[in-house]
């Protein structure tokens, strides 16, 4: 069926709705290197066993991005763990020192994070579903690649599969990267630019063979359509769901949308 716009921002009202009362708690989570992942986690209704899935938030952004998704995948039997990665945001309870930012450190703090969970009892291993958004959704992507059977299923959210494209583009040379750059009122360090200099995307996520959904906008003027339509071409066993007219970022009607794109192909 397909819905109109009035309807969508109807059922995004009651969505909303439904978000205020969802239940959850705060959970911080060890690394390795001794400090804390601050995140929250919103169960499902069911007893027993469930699934997780681990929700990455973009450039910048907070755990806040992920409760988008409690209702939905509470409803389809599954636990929500959405979290800060350290130094991803000038807001992050983990560690907002963004100087310190880079996607393979994210890389890693996801990884621990699905090595954390496959150890408690009440989580079901063979369903952890990783979902990113725009940076997120190259981190995830990148740790899908490496967990592989691993992860369930891998949700991505207009990924940011043109970082590296993007930054080697503005520092073609080594000796062009300056020890603080600046986007969006974010500083990143060398560090940052260092990283992703050698990084190529499509030549690793396609290890990952488990089914893959991608949503992403028309209008989408941060990460170019394009770079999700090459993702679904690379990807084995991928579905692309383009929103018309969509931007970075989903208005409330395309969130709605967005998630019932999630909730069909979940419920597979």
């Amino acid at each position: 069926m397909k819905l109109t716009n009035t309807l969508l921002l109807f059922f995004f009202a009651l969505y909303l709705h439904a978000q205020e009362r969802t239940q959850y708690n705060e959970l911080t989570i060890p690394q390795k290197n001794g400090k804390r992942i601050y995140g929250v986690i919103s169960g499902p209704a069911t007893q027993g066993k469930h699934g997780i899935a681990i929700i990455s938030h973009g450039f910048n952004g907070t755990h806040h991005f992920g409760k988008d998704y409690f209702q939905t995948l509470n409803d389809l039997g599954y636990a929500v763990y959405t979290f800060d990665y350290p130094c991803g945001s000038i807001h992050s309870r983990s560690d907002n020192n963004t100087m310190e930012m880079s996607i393979s450190d994210e890389k890693e703090t996801l990884k621990e994070i699905v090595s954390y969970f496959r150890k408690q009892k009440n989580i079901d291993k063979h369903r952890i579903v990783l979902c990113g958004e725009s940076q997120g959704g190259l981190v995830s992507a990148l740790a899908a690649a490496e967990l592989k059977k691993q992860v369930s299923h891998l949700i991505l959210i207009y990924p940011a599969l043109c970082i590296p494209d993007n930054w080697n583009a503005r520092y073609p040379r080594i000796e062009d990267i300056p020890e603080v750059s600046e986007i969006w009122g974010v500083k990143l360090g060398r560090k940052f630019m260092m990283d992703i200099r050698p990084m190529k995307p499509f030549e690793t996520i396609g290890r990952y063979q488990g089914p893959v959904l991608i949503v992403h906008g028309t209008d989408d003027k941060v990460v170019p359509l394009d770079y999700s339509k090459r993702a679904q071409q690379t990807y084995g066993n991928a579905v692309l769901k383009v929103i018309e007219k969509a931007g970075h970022g989903f208005k409330p009607a395309e969130r709605v949308l967005s998630n019932q794109y999630v909730r069909e192909f979940l419920a597979e």
